[in-house]
């Protein structure tokens, strides 16, 4: 399953240029995040090797929606920091990549969040219940709103509704996916798939579901 992961990292949108020019970490290594996992130093490696004598590019998406191409990158490295990318908003091809790239400069957009699937991991000997991602198959870098991280938050917010008395509504539990990076298209069909634990009307209320589905899906 492809994975998704912030890292409450920031494009750097002073660098933005007229010509659609961004760039900034994707990912930071030996930071534990909200899920108590930490990218290790030469994860991406041999992925990016792969990709290099494939001729497989690593896409740009907007939102990880694989049907929103919003660019091209055309520099994934690591350095001594983390995951490095450098590529170009194709504004000019795109009315997305248009839309994203005005959101950029004017900071409403500013985080960057990888799409990967594990290939090891192991368990940190220092630090006790904390997992590192040593190898990591990088599919995908994308321009979001709140990314992997936001889920983590979203599944606290669920919570606290229960908490406080009634369940989420299935509109509620869509606009949860939405805020979380999901496409609307995305967010739909995931509710629909889960109509039987939704019980199917805008107006209905979801159970304990959409914690455990939030939760797996947190990337």
């Amino acid at each position: 399953m492809l994975r998704t992961k912030n890292c409450g990292l920031t494009l750097d949108v002073k660098a933005i240029g007229d010509d659609g020019v961004i760039e900034g970490y994707a990912s930071m290594f030996n930071v534990v995040d909200s899920y108590n996992e930490m990218v290790a130093p030469g994860a991406f490696k041999a992925s990016l090797a792969t990709a290099k004598r494939e001729k497989r590019a690593v896409k740009m998406l907007y939102q990880h929606d694989t049907w929103t191409v919003i660019g091209v990158w055309d520099e994934v490295a690591e350095d001594e920091k983390g995951l490095r990318v450098r590529g170009r908003l194709l504004k000019d091809i795109s009315p997305k990549a248009a839309e994203v790239y005005g959101l950029v400069r004017e900071g409403a957009l500013d985080e960057l969040s990888i799409g990967y699937r594990e290939i090891e991991t192991a368990p940190d000997r220092q630090q006790d219940g904390v997992t590192v991602l040593k190898k990591l198959d990088l599919r995908e870098v994308s321009i979001v709103t709140f990314g992997a991280l936001g889920r983590a938050a979203r599944i606290d917010e669920v919570k606290s509704i229960q908490d406080g008395g009634r369940n989420l509504t299935i509109r509620e539990f869509e606009g949860f996916l939405r805020d979380a990076g999901f496409s609307r298209k995305m967010a739909e069909a995931i509710s629909a798939s889960s109509r039987p634990h939704l019980r199917g009307e805008p107006g209905a209320q979801a159970d304990d579901a959409a914690v455990r589905f939030l939760r797996a899906m947190r990337g």
